[in-house]
């Protein structure tokens, strides 16, 4: 079940965020969420931002974003109890597109040491290789992860 983010005065983090062509949100109730919506939600954002914005989206940036989103709302679903959320944002210039995703764990994601016989645990590493930048924040009831990903070839 996808619930839309309504409408709200900006508080002070908001105030502070940098402008965003275009923003779409969603939050998912405890056991809702799943992978797929999130990818379907990045293929849909960047149609529309490619109707709108006119921006070009190369189809490995598109793959990239929906790489990344799979990873961080996988790993909220896996290792944080209740809701979690997604915010999708194009950059003012048509370039960049943030990632974030929240959820109620306290605990921030740590990179584990490389190893090749591992199983699980690169989904980090992963998300890092095809981002420009990746921050995870504690925010009040859990933490939030962004990453940005470059829309064209520079």
């Amino acid at each position: 079940m996808i619930i839309q983010l309504r409408q709200k005065a900006p508080d002070e983090r908001e105030r502070n965020r940098p402008a965003a062509a275009l923003r779409y949100g969603a939050t998912w109730v405890t056991g809702a969420a799943r992978t797929a919506d999130a990818r379907r939600a990045v293929h849909a954002f960047l149609a529309h931002a490619i109707r709108t914005a006119h921006t070009h989206i190369t189809k490995r940036a598109e793959q990239d974003a929906q790489l990344v989103v799979s990873e961080l709302v996988t790993n909220a679903l896996r290792h944080a109890p209740g809701p979690c959320g997604l915010l999708l944002e194009l950059s003012t210039d048509n370039t960049r597109l943030g990632i974030t995703v929240w959820d109620t764990s306290p605990s921030l994601p740590r990179m584990h040491e490389r190893d090749g016989t591992r199983v699980g645990g690169h989904g980090l590493y992963l998300v890092q290789a095809c981002s420009r930048a990746l921050t995870a924040t504690a925010r009040p009831g859990g933490k939030q992860i962004t990453a940005e990903v470059a829309l064209a070839s520079a």
